[in-house]
């Protein structure tokens, strides 16, 4: 092995090691907010298990791509298509996960919550990466996309008291 190889080599694992260093970090950062908004366990295995899933499929593709084009301005340019068709195809998906990570981390949202929105009044029995369920008065569930509830009138009556008994204290 000549000692290109061996640099080219412990260039991978370093890059590997580190990347691997902050998506870990990333995704402890977002479980911590997922378990102060009073998410569910399943929710919070999901979302570790995606991001996590998500790491090594850019990871691996990342590998593949640098050691069988070898010119790093190819790997910039297809990287760039690449990352552009993925985008569009799934922005309505990705923009409803980023508004359901947004609502676990920010506390808008938790479980047990008595919100309306959109003339959909009821309690939070679940939150989801890209959907909540509310159980409306009348027993019927209503799936709302997270990305309206992010970016719409939600009114959450079970937030202002959690506010006024944290001002108190």
């Amino acid at each position: 092995m000549d000692t290109g190889t061996v640099i080219f080599i412990a260039e991978l694992g370093a890059v590997i090691a580190v990347s691997w260093l902050v998506s870990e970090l990333f995704i402890r950062l977002i479980i911590r907010g997922a378990k102060r908004a009073g998410a569910s366990a399943e929710l919070i295995r999901n979302v570790r298990e995606g991001l996590s899933l998500l790491w090594l499929v850019f990871v691996v593709g990342w590998l593949v791509i640098v050691t069988g084009l070898g010119s790093i301005f190819s790997f910039l340019t297809l990287s760039g298509i690449v990352g552009l068709a993925i985008s569009l195809a799934l922005q309505n998906t990705l923009s409803n996960i980023i508004s359901g990570i947004l609502l676990l981390s920010d506390g808008v949202l938790r479980l047990h919550d008595s919100v309306e929105y959109g003339g959909v009044k009821g309690k939070v029995v679940k939150i989801g990466l890209r959907a909540t369920w509310v159980k409306t008065d009348s027993g019927d569930i209503a799936i709302i996309s997270n990305n309206y509830l992010v970016n719409g009138p939600l009114l959450n009556f079970t937030a202002g008291q959690r506010l006024e008994k944290k001002l108190r204290q």
